[in-house]
């Protein structure tokens, strides 16, 4: 008798952040089947092209279309496959959003391997999974300014509050006495903790967490 496969669409632009999901979701069975999909596109044309897959594990953050329209597309094309949002847009407004958006479940990226499994689980088996206001920390209450929630360095700090008043990386470097390439550097750090890849999906960040940075 063949034996049943947990199929599982990943989508998510960073290639380290898939292969990472794809790593931890390996321990939930031993039958399961991880698919990476790097955009929106790529993940519709993945759900075309198989009818059988169990769970979409989906950030909101994607070069081709947002999170959110994709979770609607998803409700509207694909209604029998569930979706899991795992994002560093982790504020109480995104995760009320996806959930009313379709979403069954909403892990952050700041969340343990062993709490995106549970989430996994939940959901698999019907139900729905947000994470509790009081397991995400006091880094990460309302209040806290965006460099806390996403433990930012100083010097990341420093880039970020002028990468959000619209200078560029040599204006950057320029008023910080730093090289440019160190300034990319830095960029490259802040995009990674937001969980972001250019700087306009970092300014909509900025902005649904408040000006404090």
């Amino acid at each position: 008798m063949e034996q049943y496969v947990t199929k599982i669409l990943i989508v998510e632009d960073h290639t380290l952040v898939r292969e990472a999901m794809a790593h931890t979701l390996a321990r939930l069975t031993d039958d399961v089947e991880c698919v990476q999909a790097k955009g929106a596109d790529d993940a519709l044309a993945k759900l075309e092209a198989s009818p059988d897959w169990d769970l979409a594990i989906i950030d909101l953050m994607l070069p081709d279309m947002n999170g959110f329209s994709l979770l609607a597309v998803l409700a509207k094309r694909f209604p029998d496959v569930p979706a899991i949002v795992v994002s560093a847009m982790d504020d109480d407004a995104s995760i009320r959003r996806a959930i009313k958006g379709g979403a069954s479940g909403f892990v952050s990226k700041s969340s343990s391997g062993e709490e995106m499994l549970q989430a996994v689980r939940v959901v698999l088996e019907g139900g729905v999974h947000t994470p509790e206001t009081s397991d995400r920390g006091n880094s990460r209450r309302s209040g806290a300014p965006v460099s806390e929630r996403f433990g930012l360095t100083a010097a990341q700090t420093r880039v970020l509050e002028l990468l959000a008043q619209g200078k560029t990386n040599r204006e950057i470097a320029d008023l910080l006495g730093l090289s440019e390439g160190t300034v990319k550097v830095h960029m490259s750090a802040i995009f990674r903790a937001l969980g972001v890849s250019n700087r306009a999906q970092a300014l909509v960040v900025i902005s649904r967490h408040g000006t404090r940075l």
